[in-house]
């Protein structure tokens, strides 16, 4: 299995937001023999509120997936770290498609200001619901991580050479989970989860809106 970071979208934070400046927005493209999986799906189509907010540069998902030889109907499963916008846009491009997430994520989407409620429930939306850890598929699992959201998910990828982490927004950036697993004590909303995400001994762990990914200094 092999993790490819897509990079579907740069955008600017508002003034009110908690981070600042020019920011990455990643979905994660998962090669195996079983077909290939996107975990998260970015920004989505033009959004008045979000293109006054955040002023994206969007990279449309067929042309990010053309870029390593595959179509949009080459993807066999859809994994959602949460439901927030800039996660779930491209969804509705792959009706019929197994969606995966957290049975609370979904309940929480439903929330007045959470999300797009259309980029959910789209016609053709097909979720499997997930409660806590699961395996998706072979080499494949969810880890239930909540915090930013209440049914976040990271995903545990099983690849030749060891297992890979997509994060997704569990923190913020590799710096925010370095200073977890350094100064827990300072991080006690999100220590857990870097706990649970260090039991898996990844060899590396993909973040959402950040370029830079963590590795061990040494073996795990």
């Amino acid at each position: 299995m092999e993790v490819i970071p897509l990079r579907l979208a740069t955008v600017t934070y508002p003034s009110r937001h908690p981070r600042s400046g020019v920011g990455p927005v990643f979905a994660f493209l998962v090669r195996s023999g079983e077909g290939a999986v996107l975990v998260d799906t970015g920004i989505g189509p033009a959004h008045p509120l979000i293109d006054e907010a955040y002023r994206p540069e969007r990279v449309p998902i067929s042309d990010a997936l053309a870029a390593h030889g595959l179509q949009v109907e080459d993807i066999v499963a859809i994994i959602n770290t949460h439901l927030h916008f800039d996660h779930i846009g491209g969804n509705a491009l792959f009706a019929g498609v197994p969606i995966y997430v957290q049975t609370r994520e979904r309940e929480a989407a439903h929330g007045e200001r959470y999300t797009v409620r259309e980029w959910v429930d789209f016609e053709g939306a097909t979720y499997e619901l997930l409660d806590g850890d699961a395996a998706i598929r072979a080499g494949l699992r969810a880890l239930s991580t909540p915090g930013h959201t209440p049914g976040h998910q990271s995903v545990i990828v099983e690849t030749e050479d060891g297992p890979v982490v997509i994060a997704g927004q569990a923190f913020e950036t590799a710096g925010e989970f370095r200073e977890a697993i350094e100064q827990p004590a300072l991080h006690v909303d999100s220590a857990a989860n870097a706990e649970r995400l260090l039991e898996v001994a990844p060899l590396r762990v993909y973040f959402s809106h950040d370029e830079a990914y963590w590795e061990p200094e040494v073996p795990l």
